[in-house]
């Protein structure tokens, strides 16, 4: 709950304070070299000619200056070594600050002409103090300066990595990600670059912003004896509006020789160079600031308290002097630009101000993706408007594994949309006794998972709602159950539903229509009975979404050296810009391999470059057959044309696999296994994608949703198990996660053989590293005499997992069915118990890709 609101408050104050950061971020970068850049372009002004008789002595100084001038001088800095002008500040007319600053010529007392850029400077401070806005601006920066330091221990706590000592999960960058991923590589891990300074630049700058934290600093950090002074002095916030003027003091009077001869006596010859500062009026004290050649930095002065009248010296506070507290605290300027720790330093925290604005952008990039994927899950409702009116609307439930059924329900209901009727659509987790009770008319498309049982999300519907003797005699349905016949008990789930409606005294407005692996003569009869029920015109088959190209651009070996059957990891590239969301799923229009083509047609007397029509485009008949169904036995298709050949074969089937990539990634992966029959022979679909078609060759693929396996609405921890290519799924989850900034994952993966088969070793180590994965735990069957699998493990840390899942923790399964997903739901059970697995599936927080 505190990372949660951590968070939440993180990307809340970042984009509204994260663009006054970025301005006063810049400004600030821009404003900190102003005396090299005004020096570089306006030498003839700010550089003078060094002499050897020295500077002139403040008395004769200020004399030629008020002469040219016309004015009495308040306060002169005078550089006495590095040819720099003398910075003069005239008497401040009545109600402000300072009076006019000109430069002039230490060795003559020349005043020099203006400063071309001055007033750019002006301004670039002015933005990164007030925003230009006086008072209220610096509010303004003052509480956005708070808000970075709540950003630096936010971001720190949001991205503490599992192993914290290792260097290369807080600094590197993988220059490989793209998209989201790399926005959020780019917030993370230069933030952590500039964090120290980010906080030095926050906690030495509020001291301009607020008294109250001047005056802190004063008390926590300063001399006894010097705290009062140094407020005095105005290095906190008491430097905002002009000196008050007592009129009835005596006029100044000045002893610029006694001065300059007191200083040289107690500076020395090391002295660089000196800071005058008079009062008003006399009867009050001046302070003169001076350098040292061998200062630590230039705020590292020496400051005097002195009688202007006489030039006596009244208080030396030497820098040397005092504690590294109180130098600290006198040198809030120089740590705040960099300059405590010399020219590096001060390239350092410019490069890092000017990182300001990458923080801002990138927020705002992660933000708005959050919010496309948002309106992304309400834009995957379709058009189709599910507002609930009164009895008239149809209710339309749905139960599905791997998304199949879903889309259906939608297009059943656009369907009924379409013939004027109102309808909404609902999981059957969704509904209860009163859903049940008011719909008038429903239809229900479920889908059976395995042999015979109900997918995940309906569970909880057929635990709780089945066995009710609620009287339904009001109801009208129609039910569409998609199965697999080569399980014994083909749409047993849909079957008892059926059941149970007919128990209830529901009537059914047609025979429930059963679709064996999407036959499409099934799905146009369901569509058929709808229009006739709804009265609407017969309408066409239902599309499903078209194959589009793809390249294969990369095939990597995964496990070399395996036991087992070797993996790929495949990298496509479409023609077009494409979306999904992580745990969607493709399907994979294959072929057959040209040598099969070649030998199926030998002994028929065809010519594969005979042209043939399929499906309205003229291909050439080795071209049809590659995507045709090739008998064993083919008695039945000689003598016969090559036209009539192909009208005899069975288009091949499509097969699925998980996505293993993340859109933001840029490529879509995949990673399959190649399968071989006990003949030798390649299957049809790994076969062809990882042997026979060629890199850079074309395939036909078209994105499934799978909503049923997409992560959780809101940040919670995740366990995910997988085996095998099961990983494939897991991986796509695990990128999302990371994209997002999530790092409570705990990844249990289980193969053969560690040396060989543990898939995207580099990647997961560097997750694990880098703390992305909270926790990754492998099972090799054969690294041992007794055979270890992921229910082990989870077996083994039963108490973790209690403790997860009390956590909120949502656990993922990816894999075989048999077998691994079998004995990891069995495992669970043992460990949380019936019930509270019961909950999890209905709660959407157990969720399974199970082939």
């Amino acid at each position: 709950m505190l990372k949660k609101s951590l968070f939440q408050l993180h990307w809340l104050f970042g984009i509204t304070a994260g663009l006054v950061l970025a301005l006063m971020g810049t400004t600030g970068a821009i404003w900190s070299f102003q005396e090299e850049l005004l020096r570089l372009f306006d030498a003839d002004v700010l550089k003078v000619q060094v002499r050897a008789e020295g500077v002139l002595p403040p008395a004769e100084l200020v004399r030629r200056v008020e002469a040219a001038h016309g004015d009495k001088v308040a306060m002169l800095r005078v550089d006495t070594r590095e040819g720099n002008a003398a910075r003069i500040f005239f008497t401040a007319p009545p109600g402000q600050r300072r009076g006019e600053m000109r430069y002039a010529d230490p060795y003559t007392g020349e005043i020099k002409g203006e400063v071309a850029g001055q007033g750019f400077f002006d301004l670039m401070l002015s933005l990164h103090r007030f925003l230009a806005m006086g008072e209220s601006g610096r509010q303004i920066t003052g509480a956005c300066t708070l808000m970075l330091v709540f950003f630096c221990l936010s971001g720190l706590y949001l991205r503490w990595p599992r192993k914290a000592l290792n260097w290369r999960t807080w600094l590197t960058l993988d220059w490989a990600k793209k998209g989201r991923a790399f926005n959020w590589d780019l917030h993370a891990v230069f933030g952590t670059w500039c964090l120290l300074f980010y906080l030095l630049f926050a906690l030495t700058g509020l001291s301009w912003s607020y008294e109250w934290y001047s005056r802190g600093l004063n008390k926590l950090l300063g001399d006894a004896p010097a705290a009062g002074q140094q407020h005095k002095r105005g290095e906190g916030g008491g430097r905002r509006g002009p000196q008050s003027v007592n009129q009835k003091a005596p006029p100044l009077r000045v002893d610029y020789d006694a001065i300059w001869s007191n200083l040289q006596a107690a500076a020395g010859p090391g002295l660089a160079g000196y800071n005058l500062r008079l009062p008003p009026v006399g009867g009050q004290p001046a302070t003169l600031f001076y350098l040292l050649d061998d200062a630590d930095h230039e705020r590292a002065f020496d400051t005097v308290t002195l009688d202007p009248a006489t030039g006596t010296f009244t208080r030396i506070e030497r820098y040397a002097d005092k504690s590294l507290s109180a130098q600290l605290l006198q040198s809030i300027y120089a740590l705040h630009v960099g300059s405590y720790f010399g020219l590096p330093g001060r390239i350092i925290v410019t490069i890092a101000s000017l990182c300001m604005p990458l923080f801002f952008i990138t927020g705002w990039l992660l933000y708005l993706d959050r919010r496309r994927k948002k309106r992304q899950i309400r834009a995957a409702r379709g058009s189709v408007d599910s507002t609930t009116s009164a009895g008239d609307s149809w209710l339309i439930g749905f139960a599905s594994q791997s998304g199949l059924a879903e889309q259906l329900a939608w297009q059943s209901a656009g369907q009924l949309q379409a013939a004027g009727l109102s309808v909404q659509v609902r999981a059957l987790a969704e509904l209860g006794e009163d859903d049940l009770r008011q719909a008038r008319r429903a239809l229900f498309v479920v889908s059976t998972f395995g042999d015979g049982e109900a997918p995940d999300s309906a569970r909880g519907f057929e635990r709780k709602i089945l066995g009710q003797a609620w009287p339904l005699e009001h109801l009208d349905y129609a039910l569409l159950a998609l199965g697999d016949r080569q399980y014994q008990h083909f749409c047993g789930f849909a079957r008892r539903l059926q059941a149970w409606l007919a128990e209830r005294g529901a009537s059914s407005a047609f025979s429930p229509v059963e679709v064996d692996n999407a036959d499409p003569a099934a799905l146009q009869h369901w569509q058929q009975q709808l229009a006739q029920l709804t009265g609407a015109s017969v309408v066409s088959a239902w599309q499903p979404a078209a194959f589009s190209n793809w390249t294969l651009t990369a095939r990597t070996l995964l496990n070399p050296g395996s036991q087992g059957q070797p993996v790929y990891l495949l990298d496509l590239q479409s023609e077009q810009a494409v979306r999904w969301d992580a745990g969607d799923l493709v399907e994979v229009l294959p072929r057959n391999a040209p040598a099969q083509v070649q030998a199926f047609i030998q002994g028929l007397g065809l010519n594969l470059d005979t042209p043939v029509q399929l499906e309205g485009s003229r291909e050439t008949l080795g071209q049809a057959l590659g995507s045709r169904q090739l008998p064993v036995s083919r008695e039945h298709l000689v003598g016969l044309h090559a036209q009539a050949v192909i009208d005899a074969l069975v288009p091949l089937g499509t097969r699925e696999y998980s996505i293993a990539s993340i859109a933001s990634d840029g490529v879509l992966q995949l990673i399959v296994r190649q399968h071989r029959h006990t003949d030798g022979s390649l299957g049809l679909g790994s076969g062809w994608l990882t042997e026979v078609l060629p890199l850079q060759g074309s395939l036909s693929l078209r994105l499934r949703r799978n909503s049923s396996f997409h992560l959780p609405v809101a940040p919670a921890p995740m366990l995910l198990i997988g085996n095998g290519t099961g990983l494939a799924g897991l991986r796509s989850l695990l990128k999302a996660r990371i994209s997002e900034g999530e790092q409570r994952n705990w990844l249990l993966f289980g193969e053969r053989n560690r040396a060989s088969d543990l898939l995207c070793a580099n990647e997961l180590q560097g997750w694990l590293a880098r703390g992305e994965l909270r926790k990754l735990d492998l099972a090799f069957s054969r690294d041992q005499a007794e055979k270890v699998y992921v229910q082990d493990l989870l077996l083994a840390q039963a108490d973790e997992v209690r403790r997860w899942v009390a956590d909120g923790a949502c656990i993922y399964v990816c894999g075989s069915l048999q077998g691994m997903a079998a004995a990891v739901d069995a495992a669970l059970r043992g460990i949380l118990g019936e019930a509270m697995l019961q909950q999890l599936v209905e709660d959407g927080r157990y969720r399974r890709d199970v082939y």
